[in-house]
């Protein structure tokens, strides 16, 4: 699985961004605007909903479970300092996606029997494209989470995040992961089309 996350860029605009993944055939794609007003967030998921809807694409927007209601979009991101997922659930009903940020093993054991979807485990390594980093996890470090979460029974997907690029996809994904997430990787290659085009390669072997 490969989600992309959008970030602003002074190459592209958020919704060129989505257009990109999209034509390189990503299925996933989480609008982040962590610094856009109500309004703005609205106005750039009304552009990629019809891209999304045209192209099987599933869209989930971060934090702001408001704006997921309001726009009927397949779920939310929430990251830790986030509305709590159990509230979202409320909001939201059985049928909405919610995915979750986690930094540790304890982290995700805390959601064993919360109604998530699935959890961002990150950051792989440092990244530009978030504020206040949790300390970077690793190969290493994935390792033993994965080992840890799945000998306590933990069931959810695990999306690896954080500083990931292409020639990280193998090794990450050896450790037990069921997907990555990217953004600026996909965003700064020359041709984002055929970056994602390659990554969805390195995932299919």
């Amino acid at each position: 699985m490969l989600q992309f996350i959008t970030h602003p860029s002074e190459k592209y605009s958020i919704p060129k961004e989505v257009k990109m993944a999209i034509e390189g055939g990503c299925k996933w794609v989480q609008l982040r605007m962590k610094d856009a007003s109500y309004e703005e967030l609205k106005a750039t998921a009304l552009d990629i909903i019809p891209m999304c809807k045209d192209n099987d694409v599933i869209l989930v927007i971060d934090d702001n479970v408001e704006l997921v209601n309001e726009l009927r979009v397949h779920g939310v991101h929430l990251g830790k300092t986030d509305m709590d997922p159990r509230k979202a659930r409320e909001i939201l009903g059985p049928h909405a996606i919610i995915g979750v940020t986690a930094n540790t093993a304890d982290d995700i054991l805390t959601f064993k029997r919360v109604d998530v979807d699935y959890v961002g485990l990150g950051p792989f390594r440092h990244t530009d494209t978030k504020k206040n980093l949790a300390p970077v996890i690793g190969l290493e470090g994935y390792r033993q989470i994965v080992k840890t979460v799945s000998d306590a029974g933990n069931q959810l997907p695990i999306v690896a995040i954080g500083g990931i690029t292409i020639d990280d996809v193998d090794e990450i994904m050896s450790t037990g992961v069921q997907g990555i997430a990217v953004s600026g990787a996909i965003i700064n290659a020359p041709s984002p089309v055929e970056y994602t085009e390659d990554i969805l390669r390195r995932l299919a072997r």
